[in-house]
Order: structure tokens, then C-alpha cells, then sequence
């Protein structure tokens, strides 16, 4: 799915107004909603793009490419409307289909869910809810009681399930204050004795999936690894597309090219080259699952690369993008400036634990 000449203009013009009012302009959203990026993981059957693996990770690479922010909440409200695959479809579908919904939330289980007969009384903290302003349902995770204890599952361990509230029913903390991926407004969200159906939890376990699709049989871990590592991917073509343009600037310059500028093109072309070797191993793993995933095929051992090439793809990303910017002066520290604007928005990003490689 490519992104047409108009679509590239309202990204490029609306960047900084997102960054400025910190959460997606009208615009932005307007363009989201018109093209459907919330959906792209859900069916045509509900009004969604129905995406394969593939496509979609191509499509939140480009986004990525002209709008972090904008790829970034993207990213991660579209894999949060993924769970149309295994929430209840007598009240999913519904939800499903209006044109503009928007999960969102919260991996962590920091809350609790006291069953009562049918129903969960929700109570709890989360943080990082991408989108905040325009989700239309909060996503999050919480330990279950019943009469006050913790309910085990079959290893011992306390029970963890994933439930959808209405965000009417949701306090939202206005708390997202950082110098990077300012305008996905990832702010803070609590509930405190929210009653919901039991029919709003649900596992993300292809083994429940309650759709037939493809790629509801894709494992959630490999999915989401795979959909951040595009957004850094994409965000890191444009760092060292714009360092190149600004060393043929400078090479203009007597004294730079002299002194500097064999050595800094010489440093940046290993770089795009790295770039373009780690971006074809990655995506043909990403294909050759999928391609496996539909023949039958298991996919253990790419599932396992995936995992530790995205890891490594995302540590090289970081240090060759500390390495570069020294060498953009000013220019790159100037605030308002695109090449700080990724920069801003990579380090961010890096704070995500999933592609965090350990100590």
C-alpha cells in the first residue's frame, strides 16, 4: 500500500503542529481515519484495510519515513484494534465496524479484576496508553480475584486476562512530557470500580482466536516486535537520508570538504549500506514466516530470529545514529529541525522495553 503525493504533504505539513499541541492534529487524524491506518489489521468484512503481515509492516515503515509520532501511535492503536481477532464477535463486531474506532492501553497488569458472577469490577493504574486523546476503548491488563484472592491458572501462577472498556468509564492523567514522540500523547489512564461484561475480556492465544484470519494465527510476540522495529526502521531511513543531504551542503564548504567530508560520506555510506542489509534480512524473515504461517510451516526458529535480529537491527540503529550526529552541527540541534526531530523521537522510542537488548 503505498502512500500517494497528498498523503506525504498533509504528514510533512502537520508534523510540527502535532509535536507543538503534543497529540495528532485534525488533520492528522482526518488522514488516518480517510485511509483507514487505525484498521489495517482488521477485515474488510468490518471496515478495516485487512493487511497482510507484509503490507502492513511496508505501510508503517513509510509512515514512519515522514512522521514518527504519527507512525508510532499509528503502530501501536492499529495493533491494539488487532484484538477484534479475539474478543467475542456478538459485541467485537459492533464495535468493530464504526469508522472511527481506536484501541489503545496498557501491557502492564497493574490493576485488578474481582469477578462477580458474569461481570469484572476493574480497578487500577496504567501507563502509556498511546493516542490517549482519540482512543475510543482502553485496552489493559489485570489480575483476577474472586472474594478477595487471586485466582491461579493451571501453572500456579495469578491469573492475568486483557479486557476493552469504553473510555467514558476512563480517567485519563494528562501526564505524557517528553522530548521525543511528543504528539502521541501516551498519557497515564485509571478506573476505579468500572463493572464491565465478561464478554470484554479476552486472551491473545491464536489457539483463541475468534476470527479466521490469517493472521490471527500470527503469535502476538513476533507481530509486535516486528511492527516497532519498522517505525525505527522507517524513522532511521529519513535520519541518514537528511544527514546525506546536509554533508552535500557542507561539502560546498572549502574547508569541511578538506578536512571532513571523505571520512563522513565514507562513514555514512557503511552505514546505508548496513541499513539495507539488516532491512532485507528482516523483512524476508517477516515474509517467509507469513509464507509459512499460511502453508502450514512451522515457524519456530524464524519466530526466534525475528526476536534477536530485530533487537540487534534496533542497538545498531541507536549507535549509528550517536555516531552521526555530532557531525550535523547546529543544524541538528535546532529544535525545530527534522533531523532533531528524529533524533528526539528515536531516543524515545528506545525507551520501549520490547526491543531493548539486555545489559
Amino acid at each position: 500500500m503505498q502512500l500517494n503525493s497528498e498523503d506525504i504533504a498533509i504528514l510533512k505539513d502537520n508534523q510540527a503542529k502535532g509535536i507543538q499541541q503534543k497529540s495528532l492534529s485534525d488533520a492528522q487524524l482526518e488522514l488516518i481515519y480517510r485511509r483507514k491506518w487505525f484498521k489495517i489489521w482488521i477485515p474488510p468484512e468490518l471496515g478495516g484495510l485487512g493487511l497482510t503481515l507484509p503490507e502492513g509492516l511496508h505501510l508503517l515503515a513509510d509512515l514512519a519515513y515522514w512522521d514518527g509520532g504519527l507512525a508510532w501511535t499509528v503502530t501501536l492503536c492499529s495493533g491494539a484494534n488487532l484484538f477484534a481477532g479475539f474478543i467475542d464477535p456478538a459485541i467485537g463486531n459492533q464495535v468493530f465496524e464504526a469508522d472511527q474506532v481506536c484501541f489503545g492501553g496498557s501491557g502492564q497488569a497493574s490493576g485488578t479484576a474481582t469477578r462477580e458472577g458474569e461481570h469484572y469490577r476493574l480497578r487500577g493504574f496504567w501507563k502509556y496508553a498511546t493516542g490517549a486523546p482519540h482512543l475510543t476503548h482502553f485496552t489493559l491488563n489485570a489480575q483476577i480475584l474472586e472474594s478477595g484472592n487471586p485466582v491461579l491458572d493451571e501453572k500456579g501462577e495469578p491469573l492475568i486476562k486483557s479486557f476493552f472498556v469504553d473510555r467514558d468509564h476512563v480517567l485519563i492523567h494528562y501526564d505524557w512530557d517528553t522530548f521525543g514522540l511528543e504528539a502521541t500523547a501516551s498519557h497515564s489512564f485509571s478506573l476505579d470500580d468500572v463493572v464491565v461484561d465478561g464478554r470484554q475480556s479476552f486472551q491473545i492465544d491464536a489457539a483463541k482466536s475468534t476470527r479466521k484470519e490469517l493472521l490471527y494465527q500470527y503469535p502476538f510476540m513476533p507481530f509486535a516486535e516486528l511492527t516497532l522495529l519498522v517505525n525505527f526502521m522507517g524513522m532511521y531511513k529519513r535520519f541518514l537520508d537528511l544527514v546525506e543531504k546536509l554533508f552535500v551542503l557542507k561539502s560546498n564548504q572549502s574547508k569541511w570538504e578538506k578536512s571532513e567530508s571523505k571520512a563522513a560520506f565514507r562513514l555514512l555510506d557503511n552505514f546505508q549500506q548496513d541499513y539495507i542489509a539488516r532491512k532485507d534480512a528482516v523483512m524476508n524473515l517477516a515474509c517467509h514466516s507469513w509464507d509459512n504461517l499460511r502453508d502450514g510451516i512451522d515457524n519456530a526458529t524464524i519466530y526466534a530470529e525475528i526476536a534477536s535480529e530485530s533487537r540487534d537491527f534496533v542497538a545498531a540503529i541507536l549507535t549509528n545514529t550517536v555516531i552521526l550526529y555530532p557531525h550535523t552541527g547546529i543544524t541538528g540541534a535546532a529544535i525545530d529541525h527534522e533531523i532533531n526531530i528524529i533524533f528526539r523521537n528515536l531516543f524515545t522510542a528506545s525507551q520501549h522495553k520490547l526491543l531493548q537488548k539486555s545489559l
